[in-house]
């Protein structure tokens, strides 16, 4: 491939590089000497990395080196020549540090359940039973014939039921009987000691055939399961499960902060878009809130794509670093004299395969297609789109995996939202786009054949900060650089933006809205019976009209682009209502008289002096139920205190004559 040592150079600002030719093999001394120096190292090549972090360990075992691959997603094209902007940004983007996201620990005892029927589960368990403890469970034996020694117990039973993951699954078996000794010619079975049998396991194989007994089985950890009638597939089970014993971890892929969940408040429901991305049902609602498993989250992202409020945010890598390395990819490309690229953001596993068949056997990536490469494409959401379009990206097209055809929706939505933003701010093309990639030369003709959209300028910020930050300031740039800005754009039904409208005549102002807005989009005053509202703040979640108690409100979907969605709009306001015995305000006025409404017809506040009650104030309110007759907390009179004197004088006094006239004492 041609590399430009003095362009590249000028591009990143530093020194002209030795372009090495043949760095793994002739000229690996060089490598050897760089490693041996203890400077940071990024080596431009991936195929031989095991090689050179040998050399590195004998040179230096400290050594801080990092990989690139400008070969197969660069120089190997048709274009290569002109891929000098792309290969400088390549190498800009991987010289950012990351930082790593944290891990959950799980462990692995080796106790392993093989299912399925006859003869293949048998071999199976056979197989495993010298690297784990295994219990085989046969839905038939029928065709299997009982085996001489019994390296392992043989059951009978149904597996209706399955839950948990590596290291801590648990069934339910139906019918569940023991093999009995005495099988010969064909397996018999004890009695079921239950109708329904419950066990744990380590590590579940399932080799039956029938439907799987998890969602997305392919993600949870510990359950391998394959086609009976697939040799090669049994073969593969057995292969991975077989050393799946120990300690391990693995990335915990989300964060959560459930402070901003809109899922539900007071029981009532609003946010459930994460709930029905998840394939691997890691997430699961807990009251106003959810909960997800760290342990069953396959860290597919469509989680955090679709939340609306970025309390569900991707943390592989952790922090921003995604958005930072998008923003050194593009400010370098453009820097270096590249124009309108194409973002082509891939996975780690197909996408790369992709890019390096087109490598090897076909044109190769033109020069303007600049890959991204993230843990999984599922991941990308409105957020990100946005702000590689802020960036200077032209098109961003999002290749996805024929294992994640099922798994689109939020993509799409996230690259319709971006479309229909850049359409009506002016900007001609089409902006974002996601697709199944089956066949590599089925994409390069589209890559090689795209007509690619008109960007935006480029912005020059560092985004740090939530979700909801990232979209206002990349949306505030686009606005502000568009060919033809608006200020209000409507949008569909659904969308993470928008206004709430109420219906101010049935409103009541009893505030329940704003105690449930989960993202401080609704507000009162202290100071007077109001309603706020803050555009800006609004994600949709429909909180605030589930809970009206009047069903005053209603959401429209939009995107404000004014400085006016950023402040408070008063959306109510009237006059305090004041007690009628002290003059104090103590609520809104509208309240009061729904309230009073309400009761005047209620048996208990059919006396005026009832209804009365509810126009005082708290302090007026108590002291009118304590002047009444009727007191309801009033007791009997209190007797007066007793002293010696008194004693003294009645034992003086005269004895009382009775009714039939004897004294008390001959009484």
């Amino acid at each position: 491939m041609s590399l430009d040592g003095k362009s590249l150079a000028a591009a990143l600002e530093g020194e002209a590089p030795f372009v090495n030719t043949q760095l793994c093999r002739a000229q690996l001394d060089n490598f050897s000497k760089a490693a041996a120096s203890g400077e940071p190292l990024l080596v431009c090549c991936t195929q031989e990395a095991p090689l050179f972090i040998e050399v590195a360990g004998e040179q230096n075992p400290d050594a801080n080196i990092a990989y690139v691959n400008i070969r197969e997603r660069a120089g190997w094209s048709d274009q290569g020549k002109k891929a000098t902007a792309k290969t400088a940004a390549l190498i800009a983007e991987a010289a950012v540090d990351m930082m790593p996201a944290s891990s959950v620990a799980l462990t692995s005892g080796g106790e392993t359940i093989v299912y399925g029927d006859g003869e293949v589960a048998l071999e199976v368990a056979k197989r495993l039973s010298s690297r784990l403890n295994v219990t085989c469970v046969l839905k038939s034996g029928a065709d299997a014939a009982p085996p001489r020694l019994t390296d392992f117990p043989i059951f009978s039973g149904t597996i209706t039921a399955a839950t948990g993951r590596i290291g801590a699954f648990n069934i339910t078996v139906k019918g569940l009987a023991a093999m009995t000794p005495s099988s010969r010619r064909e397996m018999s079975f004890e009695s079921p000691v239950a109708a329904e049998s419950k066990r744990d396991c380590d590590l579940l194989v399932d080799v039956s055939g029938a439907i799987a007994l998890f969602p997305a089985p392919d993600k949870r950890d510990g359950y391998f399961r394959a086609d009976p009638g697939n040799a090669q597939a049994v073969e593969r089970a057995v292969f991975d499960a077989a050393d799946m014993v120990g300690e391990f971890e693995k990335p915990r892929y989300i964060r959560f902060e459930k402070a901003v969940c809109a899922h539900s408040r007071n029981g009532k429901t609003g946010c459930t878009r994460c709930l029905g991305a998840c394939p691997t049902s890691a997430i699961r609602p807990d009251g106003d809130q959810i909960i997800i498993d760290p342990y069953i989250c396959s860290g597919h992202g469509a989680c955090a794509s679709v939340c609306p409020t970025g309390a569900i945010s991707y943390d592989m890598p952790s922090g921003n670093g995604l958005h930072e390395r998008l923003r050194i990819l593009l400010k370098t490309y453009a820097a270096a004299g590249g124009e309108n690229p194409v973002l082509l953001v891939h996975d780690l596993g197909h996408g790369d395969q992709v890019i390096s068949m087109m490598a090897r056997h076909g044109r190769g990536l033109p020069a303007h297609v600049i890959p991204f490469a993230i843990n999984e494409v599922t991941q990308i959401g409105i957020d990100f789109i946005s702000a590689a379009l802020a960036y200077g990206a032209s098109t961003v097209h999002i290749l996805a995996s024929p294992a994640q055809r099922d798994d689109m929706t939020s993509l799409h939505d996230a690259t319709a939202l971006a479309n229909t933003v850049m359409t009506g701010l002016g900007f001609a093309g089409r902006h974002a786009t996601a697709e199944v990639c089956e066949d590599p030369s089925i994409l390069e003709e589209y890559l090689y054949g795209l007509d690619r959209a008109n960007p935006a300028k480029p912005a020059g910020f560092q985004i740090v900060g939530s979700k909801r930050a990232t979209l206002s300031l990349t949306l505030k740039h686009l606005h502000g650089v568009a060919p033809s800005p608006v200020d209000i754009l409507p949008l569909e039904a659904g969308a993470p933006f928008g206004a709430m409208q109420i219906n101010a005549d049935g409103c009541t102002l009893c505030l329940a809205c704003v105690g449930v807005c989960p993202v401080g989009a609704i507000g009162d005053n202290p100071d007077k019976p109001q309603l706020r509202f803050m555009e800006s703040s609004c994600v949709q979640c429909g909180l605030c009209r589930a809970t009206c108690p009047e069903k005053v409100i209603t959401l429209v979907p939009q995107i404000n682009f004014s400085g006016q969605a950023g402040t408070w709009a008063v959306l109510k306001e009237e006059e305090p209502f004041e007690c009628i015995k002290c003059g104090k305000p103590y609520g809104s006025r509208s309240t009061i008289e729904h309230m009073i409404g309400k009761l005047q017809d209620h048996p208990m506040f059919s006396d005026g002096d009832r209804i009365d009650l509810l126009k005082m104030c708290d302090d007026c309110r108590v002291g009118a139920q304590f002047e009444k007759d009727d007191n309801p907390f009033a007791a009997a009179a209190r007797p007066l205190p007793r002293t010696t004197d008194d004693y003294l004088q009645e034992r003086d006094q005269p004895p009382a004559k009775g009714g039939n006239g004897r004294d008390r004492d001959e009484e």
